[in-house]
């Protein structure tokens, strides 16, 4: 039952706000619960798990939700049911970003099923709720009685005008050159992930550094509740945990650790040397069932499995450490053979291959008009997303099969990291909206920079003058003994066996992009500097392998590609151009084949006028000019008269009308100015001025005449 007082504590973060923390007063039947509070700002986390493993489970079904509540901002949903329903892609996100650092910490062999839902149930235009959700889930964790290895933390750390700042407000942001969230328990930092404008390793290093001592201080608040809490929370459930059984292990050790390292010293293929690791497995099976017997085998054979991955991957780990070996026989800091081809989409804005190794990433551009921007609607932010990035990885990839449900989290993640590194290198000025898809055709190893690396291509290729090619590489540690092997472009199989992998994305001047996973306890920052130093060198090698095909972008758009040409109009003039019911703006769309958008910013229309065709844009540019024109005091306009009057003659220019006086007709006197000019009479009128009393234009004919010379002169 919920407290009307819970028991609560609190920290302060660098620049005075209070973070606190409560548990006791939502969700008490959960197995743990907090309420997470920064000023407006709130969150509710909350964890189950189930006290009975399900029969015959075989790995760790964790589950972790983040989801904003519309009500959180004053907000009702925009969808049709009116209510939050699907995570968005912002959601998910956020979901990774507490599922990473706070999964390696259950215990090895716990496998009841556990869920993690964090709830914004209040928010504000300052603080921004993602650099929360880690802290406030593992918050519910330490009060808990789940058996968890944590606590843990999340910052972000932005460096804003040279300085570093920790959980800065989002206005901010705007100003930063370097923006991660990082993850940590208080002894080890456990992921980082961001962007940067050109960041140096040195200041990705210095950023992660800072928040890790931030995040110490979250650490000692939470298990101050904990203690708040008493015996419910210090006291974590007794977890059964498998025994090995050694006589069983160092059998199949014998049989299968000389051909495991047979295999892969042999610098197979990905498939032969699956193949290979499976013959070595089915052999072993057999052998131990011919032995043991069907009925003893039958007992232990849910321990084979297991026992064989361990087996493999520490003696791959013991080939690479003892001889440096790498599975495809490369050196640590060797990157795979890479290729690369533009233009091969004849229809496409814009397209690339990037091949490297057996990584393989086919992409697409297409070049569309604000219409075409993607609408982001979330409880706290509601904008228009000019730059889209899309991420597929279909299972032929790997050579399986699987149904096609659409992008999963691990390809929103991906599409997320490709996107924020190319992000950075876009033109200042973009009138376009822009949407990049990989599709991953061929996978083994770190398909997500193959997809930067075909992005970067696929822009140079639409002729879009991005400020600079941007490529990434995926690094590998292992580490054990005092004995340490850092290496540049990881295999697939790689990935499984070490205790870091990390993705770095940059130009020839400085890191755009980062993630990084780290399962070892107690990484010198030294060893990460060194890794950061390698993997630039990686990544200045495929920079250069790229720039063979394409080292700047294209003079010009592709002929088929839509045309764009932006312009400004007085913000009066906006509703003249649209017209009644948007009369006007859509004649002239249909007469000149264009799209067309206004938008009001400050005190001017900005105007967007796309077309595959060029004749159209420079059409719906003339009469829009007409429409909007001003004209200026001292100019001199070619025009038509409209309608003549004993006082002088009203004439028409660029879609405005003036009258010329009688007085400014001539320098000699005009007593009937029906004999000097009738309607349709072209001349030439100079602005001098408005009148003071009417404020209406004065335009005079005269001041462009010679003046006459007097007799006497």
């Amino acid at each position: 039952m919920g407290n009307f007082i819970p028991k609560s504590t609190s920290f302060q973060l660098p620049d005075g706000k209070t973070v606190t923390l409560e548990t006791g007063k939502l969700a008490t039947q959960a197995h743990g619960s907090v309420v997470l509070k920064v000023e407006k700002t709130m969150l509710l986390a909350t964890v189950v798990s189930n006290y009975e493993l399900k029969e015959g489970q075989g790995f760790f079904p964790l589950s972790v939700d983040y989801q904003e509540k519309f009500a959180s901002a004053g907000k009702i949903p925009g969808n049709f049911f009116r209510r939050e329903a699907k995570l968005s892609d912002y959601e998910v996100l956020i979901s990774r970003l507490v599922d990473r650092p706070v999964r390696p910490l259950f215990p090895d062999g716990y496998m009841n099923e556990t869920q993690i839902i964090i709830n914004l149930i209040s928010g504000d235009d300052k603080n921004m709720p993602d650099c929360y959700a880690a802290l406030a889930a593992s918050a519910a964790l330490v009060v808990s009685d789940i058996p968890w290895d944590g606590p843990i933390s999340e910052v972000r750390v932005a460096k804003i005008n040279g300085k570093y700042i920790v959980n800065p407000e989002r206005a901010q942001l705007a100003d930063a050159t370097l923006d991660i969230i990082v993850a940590a328990t208080k002894s080890d930092v456990m992921m980082v992930e961001g962007e940067a404008k050109e960041c140096q390793e040195s200041e990705l290093v210095e950023a992660i550094k800072l928040g890790h001592e931030q995040i110490k201080i979250a650490c000692d608040a939470q298990l101050k509740l904990a203690e708040m809490v008493g015996q419910n929370a210090t006291t974590k459930r007794e977890v059964e945990m498998p025994t090995v059984d050694e006589e069983l292990y160092a059998k199949m050790e014998e049989l299968v650790v000389s051909k495991i390292q047979e295999v892969s010293r042999a610098a197979l293929d990905k498939h032969a040397r699956k193949d290979g690791f499976k013959t070595i497995s089915e052999e072993m099976k057999a052998t131990l069932l011919e032995n043991m017997g069907e009925e003893q085998y039958e007992e232990v054979s849910g321990k084979v499995s297991e026992y064989y991955d361990k087996i493999k991957k520490k003696t791959i780990r013991n080939l690479v450490l003892n001889e440096g070996l790498r599975l495809d026989g490369r050196k640590f800091d060797e990157v795979r053979p890479i290729w690369s081809e533009i233009d091969y989409l004849p229809s496409a804005h814009g397209s690339a291959i990037f091949n490297r190794g057996e990584t393989q990433s086919l992409t697409s551009l297409t070049l569309g008009s604000k219409l075409d921007a993607m609408l982001i609607d979330n409880a706290l932010e509601n904008y228009n997303e000019k730059f889209i990035l899309h991420y597929n990885f279909p299972a032929l990839s790997v050579g399986e099969i699987k149904p096609n449900r659409g992008p999963g989290r691990r390809e929103v993640g991906h599409a997320n990291l490709a996107g924020r590194s190319l992000r950075q290198v876009l033109p200042d000025e973009n009138p376009y909206t822009i949407r990049i898809v990989s599709d991953i055709l061929e996978s083994n190893g770190s398909s997500s920079m193959a997809t930067v690396c075909a992005g970067s291509l696929a822009l140079m290729d639409a002729g879009l003058k991005i400020k600079k090619a941007v490529s990434g590489i995926a690094m590998g540690m292992i580490s054990e003994n005092g004995k340490t092997a850092i290496l540049s472009d990881i295999l697939g199989d790689e990935d499984a066996l070490g205790d870091m992998d990390f993705k770095v994305t940059g130009t020839s001047d400085g890191i755009t992009g980062c993630q990084m996973d780290i399962k070892i306890d107690g990484l010198p920052y030294e060893q990460l500097e060194k890794a950061l130093s390698q993997a630039k060198a990686g990544r200045l090698h495929i920079l250069n392998e790229m720039n063979k095909t394409i080292a700047e972008p294209r003079e010009d758009l592709k002929e088929h590609a839509p045309r764009m040409v932006q312009m400004q109009i007085d913000k009066s003039f906006i509703g003249a151009v649209i017209g009644p019911g948007g009369k006007i703006i859509q004649d002239l769309q249909e007469r000149t084949q264009t799209v067309i958008t206004i938008e009001e910013v400050g005190d001017k229309g900005i105007v967007a006028i796309s077309s595959m065709n060029k004749n159209g844009i420079e059409q719906a540019v003339k009469e829009i000019q007409k429409i909007a024109f001003v004209p200026k005091v001292g100019d001199e306009y070619e025009a038509v008269v409209e309608q003549v009057m004993p006082y002088g003659v009203f004439v028409k220019f660029n879609g405005k009308s003036g009258l010329v006086h009688v007085s400014e007709l001539s320098h000699s006197r005009i007593n009937d100015v029906t004999e000097h000019y009738k309607e349709g009479d072209k001349l030439k009128v100079k602005y001098i001025g408005d009148d003071q009393k009417t404020g209406k234009m004065r335009l005079s004919r005269k001041a462009l005449m010679p003046k006459p010379v007097k007799e006497n002169e």
